[in-house]
């Protein structure tokens, strides 16, 4: 492989200048670490347990992953696939994978042997770092011609990981980045519908991406990230590159343990973590929850969240930033700005208007609703669309697979499935999954707007809602909730709860107690249980 840089001049951090351009150089995530190792070399950048890097010491491993790869036989473009718990590899990985010319394919570590085999395969991975602990997953797997380089959580003696990284060069990579519209990293969708498509990021998306993240959470130098959320998943949202930029510090964590959570908070002064609602509900559940003495900044995303656990996470000092995203436009694409005038607000009303999806990132373009001709919606707050984005923050496409490419960029939009409605004041909320409208007599029901309704319940922790069949209506919400410890609210209890707060039609006809099926990611899989309400039956929609 020719290195481009022969013919180029380097930067002192080593960065790549473009030929005859002054005024140009390539986004590049890796160049932060860059920049921080240079700048704050003895500034602490991870803590793993009882280990502690500075950057320095997180770019030297990072540039040693790099190279050992390269010795390893890594061409440009081949594939590094990590199956991996949020650690310091997989940190290093983020930065040493793509300063090594190779893209990163970071493999969900819930998902069954079968599914990540296929990901490996569809993926072409070339190389696999595996966490010994995780082994088992992929030993079923025939996996030829991919070389595994295991890890042991948390180093040690004998760790092979180390191993490789001491016997490779501690200097700087030569950059083999040419645009920085190349893949940066391939995500693969939950695929709850199907096989999962590989989502590729470019170097100048994950870039902005990770600005973004910066501005909106509010990081500086003296933040302290607590990884709560997966590192797999969209590449943590580029906040391995993110934190990384302003110097922050990392703190892993290898699975999420609210006890953990706390005394982390506690002992590290964490300022900044981010999770699903479902994270969320363990922490501030939990019997180490207590009112924080300084505020700690949450990003919160995935499933809409309720008013109510907003509410609660107020009461206890956490400052809610409200994201939505998906895969496909590398984790969070919107932001809910919060208001100062809102804050005067009681809390049910100001958690209310924290609960919508906001606009569009600094780093990307406004989210449109759009109807069925791809026309602007009304913004009345009424009229249900379909969410529409373009931008930096959106996917360059799946791999291996125009036709699903080409559908989801229909009309010069990326098209996301999501219905919402589309507030005057610009802010859009979202109402369904195009999928999860629950049509009952003709008269449209938002599984979100009845899910809300009955997590205000004192008793209730956390619920989801779908159609189920019925011989008149067509459909009716059926309601599928998980208590708190304490009081057990019958089913008719929370039927007329709901009923003292919506229209009648909305409220469910039936109750279903127990734990929710979920995905690896913690969000709650509707469509199982959509399915086992529909069996046997054609379709999964009713006729009236």
């Amino acid at each position: 492989m020719t290195n481009v840089l022969s013919q180029t001049p380097e930067t002192p951090g080593g960065q790549a200048a473009v030929p005859g351009k002054v005024f140009r150089s390539e986004l590049n995530p890796v160049d932060f670490l860059h920049r921080t190792a240079y700048m704050y070399p003895t500034k602490i950048a991870v803590v793993e347990g009882e280990r502690r890097f500075s950057y320095a010491q997180l770019a030297e491993r990072s540039w040693r992953l790099a190279n050992a790869l390269r010795s390893a036989g890594l061409r440009k473009g081949d594939r590094v696939a990590t199956l991996l718990f949020n650690s310091s590899p997989m940190l290093e990985a983020h930065h040493g994978v793509p300063a090594a010319g190779g893209i990163l394919v970071a493999v969900n570590n819930r998902l069954s042997s079968d599914e990540i085999g296929y990901i490996l395969e569809h993926s072409g991975a070339r190389f696999l770092l595996l966490d010994t602990e995780l082994e088992p997953l992929v030993a079923p797997l025939e996996l030829p011609g991919v070389t595994m380089i295991r890890s042991v959580n948390e180093g040690g003696p004998g760790d092979p990981y180390e191993e490789f990284l001491a016997n490779a060069s501690p200097e700087v990579p030569a950059s083999w980045l040419e645009h920085e519209e190349e893949t940066i990293s391939i995500n693969y969708t939950s695929g709850t519908t199907g096989r999962p498509k590989g989502v590729q990021y470019t170097y100048r998306g994950a870039y902005l991406n990770a600005l973004g993240e910066v501005v909106h959470a509010g990081m500086g130098t003296d933040s302290v990230y607590l990884w709560t959320l997966p590192m797999f998943h969209c590449n943590g949202w580029c906040f391995p590159w993110a934190v990384t930029a302003v110097a922050a510090r990392h703190v892993t964590l290898k699975a999420v343990d609210p006890e953990l959570v706390w005394k982390l908070i506690d002992e590290e002064g964490v300022t900044h973590y981010n999770g699903a609602p479902t994270v969320q509900l363990m922490i501030i559940n939990h019997a180490k929850a207590h009112r924080l003495e300084q505020p700690v900044t949450v990003m919160v995303a995935a499933a809409p969240p309720s008013p109510t656990l907003f509410a609660r996470m107020r009461e206890l000092n956490f400052r809610v930033v409200h994201v939505y995203g998906l895969t496909e436009t590398y984790g969070p694409v919107t932001v809910c700005p919060d208001q100062p005038a809102w804050r005067a607000l009681p809390l049910e009303q100001y958690a209310k208007l924290l609960a919508r999806q906001g606009q569009g990132y600094i780093s990307s373009d406004l989210v449109r609703v759009v109807d069925e001709q791809m026309n602007d919606v009304p913004q009345d707050g009424e009229t249900m669309g379909e969410v529409l984005m373009r931008g930096n923050n959106v996917m360059s496409g799946y791999l291996n697979d125009d036709a699903a490419t080409n559908k989801a960029f229909a009309g010069g939009w990326f098209h996301s499935g999501d219905l919402a409605v589309w507030h005057e004041d610009g802010n859009i909320e979202l109402r369904d999954r195009g999928k999860d409208v629950i049509i009952s007599g003709g008269e449209n029901i938002s599984s979100i707007e009845v899910e809300q309704t009955i997590v205000a319940h004192p008793a209730v922790l956390e619920c989801a809602v779908v159609g189920i069949p019925h011989e008149f209506w067509g459909e009716r919400p059926k309601a599928f909730v998980t208590l708190k410890d304490g009081p057990q609210p019958t089913a008719e209890e929370i039927i007329a709860f709901c009923r003292e707060r919506l229209a009648h039609y909305k409220c469910p006809d039936a109750i279903e107690f127990g734990p929710l099926p979920k995905t690896s990611t913690g969000k709650v899989q509707k469509f199982v249980l959509r399915e086992r309400e529909w069996a046997g039956r054609d379709k999964r929609i009713g006729a009236a």
